[in-house]
């Protein structure tokens, strides 16, 4: 698969952007089953290597993993304060959990919960997202480091496939707008500017 002509835009404001520790999170919008959108912050873990798709981590126990099992569909924004630009990525994703199917994926989260901090690993530990919080059971948060070397198996690796990318730049009179689109048949992308 060739590199598609907006990733050396992203790679340019990641790069113009690296000072600021937060410019690697963007939100995540998802699709509820009664079809109302769900959004959350969630961090770039990078391209699955030789592909388009953005990599992210989530808990199969959380809401967001069982909204993308019915409705696979999804969007990000991406803002980065230096440079004033914004990317909205739509596209499909795919959850790999434990059990998914391709041995080379399950490589790939293998060596991503590796290549976690401490600090990250550990929430995968914790009690179950999202359920009612007892507080006199603060204990259930102190809890042992898990394997550094196997994942637990709630952690899933999550992938962003675009499929549309709408690149925005806020500086500038006027300001300029790209959109990018995947042509599943011709297999290729095309690139035309647009009025922002």
């Amino acid at each position: 698969m060739s590199i598609a002509p907006w990733r050396s835009a992203i790679a340019r404001a990641l790069h113009r952007n690296r000072s600021l520790v937060y410019a690697r999170y963007l939100q995540l919008a998802t699709v509820r089953d009664n079809g109302r959108p769900a959004n959350r912050t969630v961090v770039f873990r990078g391209f699955l290597e030789d592909s388009n798709q953005l990599k992210f981590i989530t808990d199969d126990r959380s809401e967001k993993a069982t909204q993308i099992l019915l409705k696979p569909w999804a969007e990000v924004c991406w803002y980065f304060p230096s440079t004033r630009e914004q990317f909205r990525i739509s596209g499909c994703l795919t959850l790999v959990g434990s059990d998914y199917f391709d041995p080379i994926l399950q490589q790939v989260r293998i060596n991503t919960w590796q290549e976690l901090s401490d600090a990250a690993r550990i929430q995968f530990a914790w009690p179950h997202p999202g359920k009612p919080r007892k507080m006199e059971e603060q204990k259930a948060f102190i809890l042992p480091q898990p394997d550094p070397v196997h994942p637990l198996l709630n952690f899933c690796l999550l992938l962003l496939d675009p499929a549309k990318v709408d690149h925005l730049e806020l500086r500038g009179e006027p300001q300029n707008r790209w959109l990018y689109r995947y042509d599943d048949q011709q297999k290729e992308w095309s690139m035309q500017a647009i009025n922002p």
